[in-house]
């Protein structure tokens, strides 16, 4: 089986690494120097410094050259690039599975990253899917164990990419829930900026217990509006993810918003990193989906005006603390949270 990676970031180099130790896998770097330092000293020195590749990892900065022949595409391009990417290929088969790692919402046409696949390379829906859970790339390197999901409508290529992915330290699961697993993965970015704001101003376990279980109550709301299952929100996709992501300094939107809270400005921030931080673009996508389906997200609100507005965090967690009294269980199963 040959497998063509989409992206040479953290995430896409990590999945490429544990699917060459299995079969026939080719990254795509954007970049031709990035693609020769990965085939000449197995690594990648801008995203992954310091683990070291496999050696039967290829790396070109050719598209073509990546999909020709693929048996599997998977993309781990940014949303905001996902689309141009995708337009750029040529010849894919409409059955050629095709999974995303992306974990963000189109800007403009608020489109989940499997259907821009699907608008774009004509692919049956049926075999194109997502990998995402709680998956920090560089603990994945450094061969800690954890846990993903593949969600995919047809079960037995789900079952046969689930092979591809699973390994002695990733333990796979699938799920059919496409809907509600990429909107996990997409909505919990803007959570994980909230609670870095919350780590920044110095505030501590209390206070990001308490944002964790409503930001979890908040993305299930808009996850199930958009047509996702309440259950997979409960699993690695959702809750699983948004605890890493809301925990980890590894996290590029935790550093996001704890940098916020120290006081820095946005544009220091970025330009500080060489990743993208998804949350960022994906909040005024999810502030827009959040009014088309009318639901009140409290947590991202406040977070695009900090982003967006110029808020200062701190009034950011005076809003939220000073909202009205509610019952709990009316945040989880009710559009006003």
């Amino acid at each position: 089986m040959k497998v063509a990676v989409i992206g040479a970031g953290s995430w896409g180099t990590a999945v490429a690494a544990l699917i060459a130790d299995r079969t026939d896998t080719t990254l795509w770097a954007r970049r031709a120097e990035l693609a020769d330092a990965i085939n000449g000293r197995h690594e990648n020195p801008e995203y992954l410094e310091g683990f070291r590749l496999p050696p039967s990892l290829r790396a070109t900065s050719h598209l073509e050259d990546a999909i020709d022949g693929a048996d599997a595409i998977v993309v781990g391009v940014p949303s905001h690039g996902f689309r141009a990417v995708l337009g750029a290929t040529d010849g894919i088969s409409p059955d050629t599975p095709i999974v995303s790692l992306a974990k963000g919402i189109e800007q403009g046409t608020l489109k989940r990253m499997t259907e821009v696949v699907v608008e774009v390379l004509g692919s049956n829906p049926d075999v194109v899917g997502v990998l995402t859970g709680p998956n920090l790339a560089r603990e994945i390197m450094a061969a800690q164990p954890a846990a993903s999901v593949i969600a995919m409508p047809d079960e037995p290529t789900a079952r046969l990419l689930q092979d591809l992915f699973m390994g002695p330290t990733l333990r796979v699961y699938t799920n059919r829930d496409v809907v509600g697993c990429e909107a996990a993965g997409a909505l919990k970015n803007v959570m994980a900026i909230a609670a870095g704001v919350a780590d920044g101003l110095g505030y501590g376990h209390n206070s990001l217990a308490a944002l964790v279980t409503r930001a979890l109550a908040e993305l299930t709301r808009l996850g199930v509006a958009m047509g996702g299952n309440p259950l997979t929100f409960a699993g690695l996709a959702g809750m699983g993810d948004l605890i890493a992501t809301c925990m980890s300094s590894q996290s590029r939107n935790h550093r996001v918003g704890y940098g916020l809270g120290q006081g820095r400005t946005l544009d220091q921030i970025t330009t500080e990193m060489n990743m993208v931080a998804e949350g960022v673009k994906t909040t005024a996508s999810v502030l827009e989906l959040a009014r088309l389906h009318g639901i009140e997200m409290p947590i991202a609100e406040q977070v695009g005006a900090v982003l967006y507005d110029a808020m200062p965090p701190s009034q950011m967690l005076l809003n939220l603390m000073m909202r009205e009294a509610k019952p709990e269980l009316h945040g989880i199963d009710h559009p006003s949270g």
